[in-house]
C-alpha cells in the first residue's frame, strides 16, 4: 500500500461550483515549493494526530490547501511556505469543527476557543481535568515556532489578530441561534475577523523580514487597505461557499443575508456580491496611489518605503490568490458540500472530550 503522505497529485483545474463574472487586475503567482511543502504538512498533520487514516488522507489532500499558501507567499522561502500550510491547514480542520451540532451551541464554542487561546500566553498549560485535543496541541506548536524570534511588537499584534479571529467562532454560533436577519454591515464587522486574513498579511512581514511602524498600522491608507483586503476575500468565499453554508444550515454569508434580507434569488445575490467584491478592488488599487505622500508626510526612510511595497504586493497576493484557489479546490464543488459535517476530521474535539457535541455518532451506535 502506497504511504499516503508521499502519494503524488495532479494539479488542480476550475470545477463547477455557484460563481460570478469576477476579476482582479493583477496575477496569481504560484510559490514553487509548494510540493515539498505540500508534504511537509502532510506529515505535520499525521503527526499530531490531526489526520489519521489513508482515506482521511486523501480526503484532506484532494483539497489542496498547501496551494492557497503557495499563491498567498510566493516568493516565501522553504521553512516558511511549510509554516504557512501548516497554519493554514490548522485554520480549516478548525473551521470544520463547528459545521455540526457544535457550531450551534455558544457556549461550548467559547469554552474550546478559550483552550486555543491559552497556548499562545506565556504559561499556556491547560488545566489538568482539560483533555488536550490534536488540534489544541498542534496550535501550540504552530504559535511556539511562528513567534520564535519574532519582535515583541509583532507578536502582541499578531496575537490580537488571532485572538479577534478565533473569538469569531463564538459569535458566529451566536449567529446560527438568533432570530432574523443579520444587516449586511453588521456582519462584515465579525467577518473581517473571521475570515483570518489579518493574520495572513501579519505572516507576509514575518516573510519579508520587517515590522511596519505601528504608526502606520493604525491610520489611513493602511488600516483602510487592510480592510478592503479582508472584505475582498470574503465576499468571493462567500460565493463559492455559499452552498456548503446552506447545506450546513450557516447564515453567516453575504449572499445568504442578502437573499433573506431582501427576497432576491440566490443567483442573483451572488451578482450584487460579485460586483461588490469588485469595487472593493477598484478601492483598493486606487487607494495605494495615496501612500507615497504618507510615507513622506510621516518623514518614514527609505526601507520602510520598500517594506510597505512589499506588503501592498502581499495584499495583492491574497486578493488574487484566493480567486484562483477558490475556483480551484473541490471544497466548495457537490461532493465538497455533500461533505459539510462529514469530513473524517470534523470531530477532533468530540473525540478528545465526551463532553463536546459531535457531529456524528460514534461507530456501532
Amino acid at each position: 500500500m502506497n504511504d499516503p503522505i508521499i502519494a503524488e497529485t495532479a494539479p488542480l483545474s476550475p470545477v463547477p461550483r455557484r460563481s460570478a463574472p469576477l476579476s482582479v487586475p493583477f496575477p496569481a503567482r504560484l510559490n514553487p515549493g509548494v510540493e515539498t511543502a505540500r508534504r511537509h504538512t502532510l506529515g505535520w498533520l499525521h503527526g499530531y494526530g490531526i489526520l489519521s487514516g489513508e482515506a482521511a488522507t486523501a480526503e484532506y489532500d484532494a483539497l489542496r490547501l498547501d496551494r492557497l499558501m503557495a499563491y498567498f507567499y510566493p516568493d516565501a522561502n522553504a521553512d516558511e511556505l511549510a509554516l504557512a500550510t501548516d497554519f493554514n491547514a490548522w485554520f480549516f480542520l478548525f473551521d470544520d469543527q463547528f459545521d455540526g451540532p457544535l457550531g450551534q451551541c455558544p457556549e461550548a464554542v467559547s469554552h474550546l476557543v478559550d483552550r486555543v487561546v491559552r497556548t499562545m500566553d506565556d504559561a499556556p498549560d491547560l488545566l489538568p481535568e482539560e483533555p488536550d485535543s490534536p488540534l489544541v496541541a498542534g496550535y501550540r506548536d504552530i504559535w511556539q515556532r511562528i513567534t520564535e524570534g519574532a519582535p515583541r511588537a509583532w507578536q502582541l499584534r499578531f496575537k490580537g489578530h488571532w485572538e479577534r479571529y478565533l473569538a469569531a467562532y463564538h459569535w458566529e454560533a451566536q449567529n446560527r441561534t438568533r432570530k432574523g436577519v443579520l444587516p449586511l454591515e453588521q456582519y462584515l464587522k465579525g467577518r473581517r475577523d473571521s475570515i483570518g486574513v489579518q493574520p495572513c498579511l501579519d505572516f507576509a512581514e514575518r516573510c519579508g523580514g520587517y515590522v511596519l511602524p505601528r504608526e502606520l498600522h493604525g491610520r489611513p491608507p493602511l488600516a483602510e487597505l487592510r480592510r478592503l483586503t479582508a472584505e475582498a476575500v470574503i465576499f468571493v468565499n462567500d460565493i463559492v461557499s455559499v452552498d456548503k453554508e446552506l447545506a450546513a444550515g450557516d447564515v453567516n454569508n453575504s449572499v445568504i443575508i442578502l437573499h433573506r434580507s431582501t427576497g432576491c434569488t440566490l443567483d442573483q445575490a451572488v451578482r450584487r456580491i460579485a460586483r461588490t467584491a469588485s469595487a472593493r478592488v477598484d478601492q483598493f488599487q486606487d487607494l495605494t496611489k495615496t501612500l507615497p505622500a504618507t510615507l513622506k508626510e510621516l518623514g518614514m526612510p527609505a526601507d520602510v518605503h520598500d517594506h510597505v511595497s512589499h506588503y501592498v504586493a502581499s495584499m495583492r497576493h491574497l486578493i488574487s490568490g484566493n480567486l484562483v484557489w477558490s475556483r480551484e479546490t473541490p471544497r466548495y464543488d457537490d461532493n465538497g458540500t455533500a461533505a459539510v459535517g462529514n469530513r473524517p476530521w470534523a470531530d477532533l474535539f468530540a473525540a478528545a472530550d465526551p463532553g463536546v457535541p459531535a457531529s456524528r455518532p460514534p461507530a456501532g451506535a
